[in-house]
C-alpha cells in the first residue's frame, strides 16, 4: 500500500493490558484518528517496544487504510493467480529491507543516518534511517514514468512500446546523449532537493548515506552523478547481495533488478519467507 493510502499513528497503551484488552484499546485509539466509520477500514497494530519516558506503557502502532483499497489490490494479486498472504505499506516494507542493505554501507550503517530514495513509476519514496530506525519518510511527485514520457515524445512511440524499448535497451543510438542525461540530472537535482528539505525540516545535520533503490536506480552511473550533486556517499540498493541465489538466474540480470525489487524482498521477510 502506497503510504499516502493509509492512516498510521504512534500511541501508548497500558503495557499490563491483555491482547484482547489491547485490541480494543486500539480501535477506541483508531477511532480518533480515522476519518471514516471504522466499518469501512481495516485497522492492524504493532507493538513496537516499552515506552522510552514510561516503564508502565509500551508504544502502539496503528494503521488503518480504507478496505476498498486493500481489497483492489487483493483483487489484482488473485486475479494473477497468487495467494495474499499480508499486506503492508511501502515505507515500512523498506524499513524491513534496509536490514539487506545496510550492509553495502560502511559499520553497516551503524550510528549513521541513510536516506533511501525508492524512484518508483509513478512517484519518488524517501525513507529515512537512524540508527536502524525509520526517522522520516516523504514522497515527491518526481518518477520513472518522466523517463518514459520523454522516450514517446523523442521517438514518436507508445506508453507500452517506450516502456518496454527502456527495459530491453532496444532504444536509438542518440537515446543515451539526447534524452538519458538530462533525465538523471533530473533525479540528481531531485534527490539533492529531499536531502536538503529533510536538513531544514529536522533536527539533523547531515546525511551518511544515500541508497537509491527503484527501476530507475539502474541507469548507469546514477549513483555517481548523485553523489556528485549532493556531496553524499551514494550506493545502488541490492538486497540479493547476501543471498544465495538459484544458479537459474543470471548474476547480471539480478543485479539489473535488485533496486528494483526491494520493497519486494521488505514483504517478502513481513510474510516470514527466509531470505
Amino acid at each position: 500500500m502506497p503510504s499516502a493510502t493509509v492512516i498510521s499513528k504512534k500511541v501508548l497503551l497500558a503495557a499490563n493490558l491483555s491482547e484482547d484488552d489491547m485490541a480494543l484499546q486500539v480501535e477506541a485509539e483508531a477511532n480518533q484518528y480515522i476519518p471514516f466509520p471504522l466499518d469501512e477500514v481495516n485497522i492492524d497494530f504493532q507493538v513496537l517496544g516499552p515506552s522510552a519516558n514510561s516503564k508502565e506503557d509500551l508504544d502502539v502502532l496503528i494503521v488503518a487504510a480504507r478496505k476498498e483499497k486493500i481489497e483492489d489490490r487483493v483483487a489484482v494479486a488473485e486475479g494473477a493467480g497468487l495467494e495474499v498472504a499480508v499486506m503492508d505499506v511501502e515505507h515500512y516494507a523498506t524499513e524491513a529491507a534496509y536490514s539487506l542493505v545496510a550492509k553495502q554501507l560502511p559499520d553497516a550503517g551503524q550510528e549513521q543516518t541513510v536516506m533511501i530514495v525508492d524512484i518508483g513509476a509513478s512517484a519518488m519514496h524517501i525513507n529515512v534511517m537512524h540508527h536502524d530506525q525509520s526517522v522520516y519518510t516523504r514522497e515527491q511527485s518526481f518518477a520513472g514514468d518522466q523517463l518514459t514520457q520523454q522516450i514517446q515524445n523523442r521517438f514518436d512511440l507508445s506508453a507500452e512500446e517506450a516502456e518496454q524499448a527502456k527495459r530491453q535497451g532496444n532504444l536509438p543510438d542518440d537515446y543515451a546523449s539526447a534524452v538519458l542525461p538530462a533525465f538523471v540530472q533530473s533525479v540528481a537535482m531531485e534527490v539533492a532537493r529531499a536531502l536538503q528539505f529533510f536538513l531544514s525540516s529536522s533536527l539533523y545535520q547531515q546525511v551518511d548515506h544515500i541508497v537509491l533503490a527503484g527501476g530507475c536506480a539502474s541507469i548507469a552511473d546514477l549513483d555517481t552523478v548523485v553523489q556528485s550533486r549532493t556531496q553524499v556517499h551514494t550506493v545502488v540498493a541490492n538486497p540479493f547481495n547476501s543471498m544465495r541465489m538459484n544458479a537459474k538466474i543470471k548474476p547480471q540480470q539480478a543485479v539489473m533488478d535488485a533496486p528494483a525489487l526491494l520493497i519486494a524482498c521488505g514483504l517478502a521477510m513481513r510474510s516470514g519467507v527466509a531470505l
